[in-house]
Protein backbone atom coordinates (compact mmCIF):
# COMPACT_ATOMS: atom_id res chain seq x y z
CA UNK A 1 0.00 0.00 0.00
CA UNK A 2 1.41 3.34 -1.04
CA UNK A 3 1.60 6.23 1.32
CA UNK A 4 0.34 9.77 1.17
CA UNK A 5 3.96 10.88 0.85
CA UNK A 6 4.27 8.97 -2.42
CA UNK A 7 1.20 10.79 -3.74
CA UNK A 8 2.75 14.09 -2.65
CA UNK A 9 5.88 13.16 -4.64
CA UNK A 10 3.88 12.96 -7.91
CA UNK A 11 1.57 15.86 -6.98
CA UNK A 12 3.89 18.27 -5.15
CA UNK A 13 1.40 21.13 -5.48
CA UNK A 14 -0.90 19.33 -3.04
CA UNK A 15 1.43 19.72 -0.07
CA UNK A 16 0.39 23.32 0.57
CA UNK A 17 -3.05 21.97 1.58
CA UNK A 18 -1.75 19.42 4.13
CA UNK A 19 -3.32 20.08 7.52
CA UNK A 20 -0.63 20.25 10.22
CA UNK A 21 -1.42 17.79 13.00
CA UNK A 22 -4.16 16.07 11.01
CA UNK A 23 -7.89 16.66 10.58
CA UNK A 24 -9.36 14.38 13.30
CA UNK A 25 -12.01 12.62 11.21
CA UNK A 26 -14.35 10.61 13.48
CA UNK A 27 -13.90 7.27 11.74
CA UNK A 28 -16.15 5.38 14.17
CA UNK A 29 -19.08 7.68 13.34
CA UNK A 30 -18.37 7.66 9.62
CA UNK A 31 -17.96 3.89 9.34
CA UNK A 32 -21.03 3.21 11.51
CA UNK A 33 -23.11 5.48 9.25
CA UNK A 34 -21.63 3.95 6.11
CA UNK A 35 -21.84 0.36 7.31
CA UNK A 36 -18.26 -0.61 6.53
CA UNK A 37 -14.66 0.24 7.30
CA UNK A 38 -12.68 2.14 4.68
CA UNK A 39 -9.21 1.46 3.24
CA UNK A 40 -6.31 2.64 5.38
CA UNK A 41 -4.64 4.55 2.53
CA UNK A 42 -7.80 6.63 2.06
CA UNK A 43 -8.05 7.18 5.82
CA UNK A 44 -4.46 8.46 5.86
CA UNK A 45 -5.18 10.80 2.96
CA UNK A 46 -8.36 12.09 4.65
CA UNK A 47 -6.51 12.71 7.90
CA UNK A 48 -3.94 14.84 6.07
CA UNK A 49 -6.05 16.71 3.50
CA UNK A 50 -9.42 18.35 2.85
CA UNK A 51 -11.36 17.66 -0.36
CA UNK A 52 -8.87 17.93 -3.22
CA UNK A 53 -9.44 19.12 -6.79
CA UNK A 54 -6.67 18.19 -9.21
CA UNK A 55 -6.21 20.25 -12.38
CA UNK A 56 -9.77 21.57 -12.16
CA UNK A 57 -10.82 18.08 -13.29
CA UNK A 58 -10.72 15.40 -10.60
CA UNK A 59 -12.34 15.91 -7.19
CA UNK A 60 -11.26 13.51 -4.44
CA UNK A 61 -14.09 13.47 -1.91
CA UNK A 62 -12.61 13.37 1.57
CA UNK A 63 -14.81 13.51 4.67
CA UNK A 64 -15.01 16.72 6.67
CA UNK A 65 -14.55 16.49 10.44
CA UNK A 66 -17.93 17.09 12.04
CA UNK A 67 -19.80 16.01 8.90
CA UNK A 68 -18.80 12.36 8.75
CA UNK A 69 -22.39 11.03 8.72
CA UNK A 70 -23.23 13.38 5.86
CA UNK A 71 -20.25 12.10 3.85
CA UNK A 72 -21.31 8.49 4.54
CA UNK A 73 -24.88 9.26 3.51
CA UNK A 74 -23.65 10.65 0.20
CA UNK A 75 -21.81 7.40 -0.49
CA UNK A 76 -24.79 5.20 0.48
CA UNK A 77 -27.31 7.25 -1.49
CA UNK A 78 -25.47 7.51 -4.82
CA UNK A 79 -28.47 8.31 -7.01
CA UNK A 80 -26.54 8.29 -10.27
CA UNK A 81 -25.10 4.84 -9.61
CA UNK A 82 -28.51 3.60 -8.46
CA UNK A 83 -30.12 4.90 -11.66
CA UNK A 84 -27.43 3.29 -13.81
CA UNK A 85 -27.95 0.01 -11.96
CA UNK A 86 -31.71 0.12 -12.44
CA UNK A 87 -31.20 0.79 -16.17
CA UNK A 88 -28.80 -2.18 -16.43
CA UNK A 89 -25.84 0.07 -17.30
CA UNK A 90 -23.33 -1.03 -14.65
CA UNK A 91 -21.61 -3.96 -16.39
CA UNK A 92 -22.54 -6.24 -13.49
CA UNK A 93 -21.39 -3.84 -10.78
CA UNK A 94 -23.87 -3.16 -7.97
CA UNK A 95 -24.34 -0.22 -5.59
CA UNK A 96 -23.24 -0.50 -1.97
CA UNK A 97 -24.52 -1.88 0.45
CA UNK A 98 -25.02 -4.89 -1.84
CA UNK A 99 -22.19 -7.44 -1.38
CA UNK A 100 -19.25 -6.27 -3.47
CA UNK A 101 -21.09 -2.98 -4.08
CA UNK A 102 -19.46 0.22 -5.27
CA UNK A 103 -18.67 3.21 -3.04
CA UNK A 104 -17.72 6.49 -4.70
CA UNK A 105 -14.55 8.28 -3.58
CA UNK A 106 -13.89 10.67 -6.48
CA UNK A 107 -15.46 12.16 -9.59
CA UNK A 108 -14.42 14.29 -12.52
CA UNK A 109 -16.02 17.44 -13.80
CA UNK A 110 -16.56 15.56 -17.08
CA UNK A 111 -18.85 12.99 -15.47
CA UNK A 112 -16.36 10.21 -14.73
CA UNK A 113 -16.86 8.34 -11.44
CA UNK A 114 -14.26 6.61 -9.30
CA UNK A 115 -15.33 3.86 -6.91
CA UNK A 116 -14.11 1.13 -4.65
CA UNK A 117 -15.48 -2.33 -5.29
CA UNK A 118 -16.15 -3.57 -1.75
CA UNK A 119 -14.92 -7.08 -2.42
CA UNK A 120 -12.94 -8.83 -1.01
CA UNK A 121 -13.96 -8.16 2.58
CA UNK A 122 -10.64 -6.49 3.50
CA UNK A 123 -11.00 -2.79 2.58
CA UNK A 124 -7.25 -2.56 1.97
CA UNK A 125 -7.70 -5.03 -0.91
CA UNK A 126 -10.59 -3.21 -2.59
CA UNK A 127 -9.90 -2.44 -6.26
CA UNK A 128 -10.69 0.87 -7.92
CA UNK A 129 -13.47 0.89 -10.52
CA UNK A 130 -13.81 3.78 -12.97
CA UNK A 131 -16.91 4.60 -14.99
CA UNK A 132 -16.00 7.05 -17.73
CA UNK A 133 -18.36 9.67 -19.07
CA UNK A 134 -18.54 7.42 -22.17
CA UNK A 135 -20.23 4.72 -20.02
CA UNK A 136 -17.16 2.48 -20.10
CA UNK A 137 -16.19 0.59 -16.96
CA UNK A 138 -12.61 -0.27 -15.97
CA UNK A 139 -11.28 -2.05 -12.88
CA UNK A 140 -7.80 -1.52 -11.44
CA UNK A 141 -6.33 -3.94 -8.86
CA UNK A 142 -5.05 -1.14 -6.60
CA UNK A 143 -6.35 1.11 -3.84
CA UNK A 144 -7.26 4.78 -4.22
CA UNK A 145 -3.89 6.29 -3.27
CA UNK A 146 -1.91 3.84 -5.42
CA UNK A 147 -4.32 4.53 -8.28
CA UNK A 148 -3.77 8.30 -7.97
CA UNK A 149 0.01 7.80 -7.71
CA UNK A 150 -0.12 5.66 -10.84
CA UNK A 151 -2.30 8.08 -12.81
CA UNK A 152 -0.31 11.18 -11.93
CA UNK A 153 3.00 9.31 -12.07
CA UNK A 154 1.94 8.10 -15.52
CA UNK A 155 2.21 4.37 -14.77
CA UNK A 156 -1.56 3.80 -14.85
CA UNK A 157 -3.52 4.66 -17.98
CA UNK A 158 -7.26 5.17 -17.66
CA UNK A 159 -8.91 4.57 -21.04
CA UNK A 160 -11.60 7.03 -21.99
CA UNK A 161 -10.14 10.01 -20.16
CA UNK A 162 -9.56 13.32 -21.97
CA UNK A 163 -6.37 13.55 -24.02
CA UNK A 164 -4.85 16.09 -21.64
CA UNK A 165 -5.41 13.87 -18.56
CA UNK A 166 -3.30 13.96 -16.57
CA UNK A 167 -1.76 17.35 -17.22
CA UNK A 168 2.00 17.81 -17.40
CA UNK A 169 2.14 19.90 -14.22
CA UNK A 170 -1.04 19.12 -12.26
CA UNK A 171 -2.18 21.79 -9.84
CA UNK A 172 -4.10 20.89 -6.70
CA UNK A 173 -6.70 22.96 -4.87
CA UNK A 174 -7.74 22.07 -1.34
CA UNK A 175 -11.34 22.94 -0.43
CA UNK A 176 -12.22 24.36 2.96
CA UNK A 177 -13.34 22.17 5.85
CA UNK A 178 -15.87 24.83 6.88
CA UNK A 179 -19.29 23.44 7.77
CA UNK A 180 -22.23 25.74 7.11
Amino acid sequence: MLSVEELEAVLPSMTRWRVPGGRSVDWATLEAALGTALPSDFRSLAEAYPVLVVDDFLMVSLPTPGAEALWASGRREDEILQDLYEMGDTQGYVPFPEPGGLISWASSYSGDSFYWKTSPTDPDAWPVVVRTDNAEWFEFPVGAVKFLVGVYGRTVDVPGMPRNFPGDFPQVLGLSDGID
